[in-house]
């Protein structure tokens, strides 16, 4: 190495992206200080604000997440944003290698007539909602009888479910007073689920799609002539168990006679959106089109029309990337131009010292070991450049110092929660919990998050 000192690493984003990419590196020959730098005043990102409340098995990787920012050798800085509380140049100044791992959490777009209307929604911003998130509403506006999600992912399912279970069985779970009220004012009866492939295109799991089945008073409704398979369907089939495992639960569903549930979740398949219908500014149905498999596991439309009277819409067709002012991005991906995590220009010339790693660098698909894998790369990487981040760094030997970033912070009023802080607000969630009978209650407002955290209140 060119410096006797530890390489300033920060990471922006504690969800499981940037804590693996930290685990990682604090592993690795180097002499490193890292720093994670999160937005929110909570760690753990999209486990903690983007899976649904009645998943506790996928929330037990919060526990890993705990087990390697708790270790006392990579520094936790919650409530601190990129972009206002701390400029690309500050990260500059402070350290000689920034990793982005900021995620993606909008929603994409779905450019169909009538999305704008009242009533069409992001399934993310739901799921932000019914999560908790500091930074949304306190309140959703749940006045549909009946409601369309258009999307066969995980995210489609979690949104569908939450809006059929009834509140009662949601109980359990961490879910924050003000959604419990509002779901309970919910006059929904009917959810239908769109998918514009078949049924061996889903992208849900088979244990996704078995938990849908069990949620009590709810019937699952499919349609027979929803299903049709292909050649590239039956490919599939037969190279993926979990392929094999969705489609025969799907068709025994078919078998299935309803129980006259008060909800229903009806599973459509082979239809594609056409045009949000609205009147006086207001979704009133959702115009669908039936497609036919090609073969290969694609469709076309067959230009036979389905009307379905719904009064909101939700798309859950993908998540995209939030751009970070002065961080090169592919605007066509939602993700920051990189190659192997290294930051690149349009010309896909390097710039130095910046990485990308998780959704945000290769786009929001995969499962969490895809994340570990990312991660991987993009600090073998960093390894690879370090005598260049050494030599390159534009910090003085003062501002490396890790107490100078809490003192710049402090100068601005920022209310940083480091690891001690979430603690603190971790205690109290479960207290507020263990009152109600349950593992966690979730404190919602952010003011309210730091003032316990950092015991101000």
């Amino acid at each position: 190495m060119t410096a006797n000192r530890p390489l300033r690493v920060a990471i922006v984003g504690a969800g499981p992206a940037g804590t693996y990419a930290a685990d990682i590196l604090s592993k690795t020959d180097l002499d490193v200080s890292i720093d994670i730098i999160e937005r929110l005043p909570a760690p753990f990102g999209l486990v903690r604000y983007g899976v649904a409340p009645d998943h506790p098995r996928i929330k037990q990787i919060i526990v890993a997440l705990a087990n390697v920012l708790g270790r006392g050798d990579i520094r936790f800085l919650g409530n601190v944003n990129v972009g206002t509380d701390l400029t690309l140049q500050d990260l500059r100044e402070h350290y000689d290698a920034v990793i982005f791992a900021t995620g993606s959490f909008k929603d994409a777009d779905l450019d169909i007539p009538g999305i704008d209307l009242d009533g069409s929604y992001g399934a993310a911003d739901f799921v932000s909602w019914y999560d908790g998130h500091p930074d949304v509403p306190r309140t959703w506006p749940l006045h549909a009888k009946e409601v369309a999600v258009l999307g066969v992912g995980n995210v489609g399912l979690d949104v569908a479910r939450i809006l059929a279970k009834h509140v009662p069985d949601l109980l359990s779970t961490e879910i924050p007073a003000n959604v419990q009220e509002g779901l309970e004012a919910s006059p929904v009866t009917d959810v239908h689920i769109f998918g514009r492939r078949g049924p061996a295109q889903v992208k849900f799991t088979p244990l996704e799609l078995r938990e849908l089945g069990q949620v009590p008073d709810v019937d699952v409704i499919v349609y027979p002539e929803d299903y049709d398979f292909d050649e590239g369907s039956m490919a599939a089939i037969e190279s993926h168990h979990q392929t094999k495992q969705v489609v025969k639960t799907l068709t025994d569903w078919t078998l299935r006679e309803p129980t006259g549930a008060s909800r229903r979740i009806h599973l459509h398949l082979l239809q594609e959106p056409v045009e949000i219908l609205g009147e006086d500014g207001k979704v009133v149905g959702l115009r669908m089109e039936r497609t036919a498999l090609q073969g290969d596991g694609s469709v076309k439309g067959t230009g036979e029309y389905l009307d379905y009277e719904v009064q909101a819409v939700y798309r859950a067709v993908g998540y995209w990337g939030t751009e970070i002012d002065g961080v090169p991005f592919n605007d066509g991906k939602g993700v920051i131009r990189n190659e192997g995590g290294r930051v690149i220009d349009e010309s896909g010339e390097r710039v130095p010292g910046f990485y990308a790693t998780g959704w945000i660098k290769r786009g929001p698909v995969g499962l969490i070991g895809h994340t570990k894998s990312d991660a991987s790369e993009t600090i073998a990487n960093l390894v690879e450049d370090a005598d260049a981040l050494y030599a390159g760094t534009q910090a003085s030997p003062e501002q490396l110092s890790p107490d100078n970033l809490l003192r710049l912070l402090k100068s601005r009023g920022v209310p940083v929660v480091e690891w001690s802080g979430w603690e603190v607000l971790d205690a109290h969630e479960r207290a507020l919990g263990e009152a109600a009978g349950r593992e966690r209650v979730k404190v919602v407002p952010r003011d309210e998050m730091t003032d316990v955290a950092l015991g101000n209140g």
